[in-house]
């Protein structure tokens, strides 16, 4: 299904994760963040990136723990970062699916 975030159609699913992470921008994060009802600062783009990189390398957005252990964000931070489902959250606004595990 398609979505206009910020001048341009991205392809989404029911949930609405891009279902292409090469169609991510940084406008369309910050859409995606605001529909979430986050603010993105330096400190969630710390996380962004880190999920665009890894994400890149690995075919799937990681999970909480990789996230805090080799992204280097701790944990209550992460939760402060992306409220109510930090993992799902930053994967979504990163243009990346949901993590193996989160439901």
């Amino acid at each position: 299904m398609n979505k206009e975030l910020s001048g341009t159609t991205v392809d989404v699913d029911a949930e609405g994760y891009l279902t292409d992470p090469g169609q991510w921008t940084k406008e369309v994060a910050v859409e995606l963040a605001k529909e979430e009802g986050i603010e993105l600062n330096d400190r969630h783009w710390k996380v962004i990136d880190f999920i665009r990189k890894d994400g890149a390398e690995n075919g799937t957005a990681p999970n909480v723990r990789r996230i805090t252990k080799i992204g280097g964000v701790p944990t209550k931070e992460l939760y402060e970062l992306f409220p109510g489902g930090p993992a799902k959250k930053a994967a979504k606004v990163s243009g990346y699916g949901k993590p193996h595990g989160c439901l």
